[in-house]
Order: structure tokens, then C-alpha cells, then sequence
């Protein structure tokens, strides 16, 4: 289902750089053609066509003349280096920034996230609802 906030081309291309970042398309693998996209989305070729571009531009895919487009060698890595450095400066930044006019130390933001993560525990181990239910009933 595609959203109405954001341009339909940005969010083909999002949806196919997320495919290959979950493993749906390989390095080397043939994406669907932008006439399966139009087809599926109900969106106009071009449209489709616009955000395959941008992939290609950003080196994730590549066309092969007459065959298709396919899944670019380091495409994978590319995409998640893009999305930590998204990741850093949409969410990172902010919060360390707000942290410093807090006064926080880097060690006080991670202690902050560890004792906000459900799943954290100190031990290192991932830690379960079970877990958890176990300690409770234990300190009590």
C-alpha cells in the first residue's frame, strides 16, 4: 500500500532498497520491471520507472540493456551504510545534542537507553518477557 505523504517514486525505490536489505533480492538478482511495478501499484510507468532510477543512480541496481535491472554488487552494504548515517542523523544527533545541554555524559545516555530497552540485560544475554515475569515474582 502506497502512502500519500510522500512521493510515489521515493517510496518504489524505498520498498525495493528495503527488499534487498532483507535479503528478498541477492546481489546479482533481477528486480521486477518498472511495467510490474506500474502494474501492481496501478501507478504510471514513468513513475516507476523514476524510482528504479534512483536506485541505479545510487548504485544499487544496474540495467542490463534488452534484459532488465539487477541487484548491484555491495548493494546491500550500500544500503545499510546510507540508512546508519539516515539513522545518525535523524535520531543520533538530536539526542546527543540534547543530552549535552542536559549535561548528560555518553555513559549516561547509554545507561538511559539500556534501562529503556525491554530486551536489555546487563549479563549481556537477551533478556524475554519470561525473563523478566520470573525476576518480578522472584524480588517479591
Amino acid at each position: 500500500m502506497l502512502d500519500e505523504s510522500r512521493p510515489i517514486f521515493l517510496q518504489i525505490a524505498d520498498r525495493i532498497a528495503d527488499d534487498v536489505l532483507r535479503g528478498v533480492y541477492a546481489e546479482g538478482d533481477q528486480v521486477p520491471s518498472t511495467n510490474e511495478f506500474a502494474a501492481f501499484h496501478r501507478i504510471n510507468p514513468a513513475t516507476a520507472g523514476k524510482g528504479v532510477n534512483l536506485l541505479v543512480d545510487r548504485g544499487v541496481l544496474f540495467k542490463k540493456r534488452g534484459i532488465g535491472m539487477f541487484v548491484a554488487d555491495g548493494a546491500r552494504a550500500r544500503i545499510a551504510e546510507e540508512r546508519r548515517r539516515e539513522f545518525a542523523e535523524r535520531y543520533l544527533e538530536p539526542l546527543l545534542a540534547e543530552a549535552q545541554a542536559l549535561g548528560l555524559t555518553t555513559r549516561d545516555v547509554v545507561r538511559l537507553v539500556e534501562e529503556t530497552d525491554p530486551a536489555h540485560d546487563p549479563s549481556g544475554s537477551p533478556r524475554t518477557a519470561h525473563t523478566d515475569r520470573e525476576d518480578q515474582e522472584a524480588t517479591s
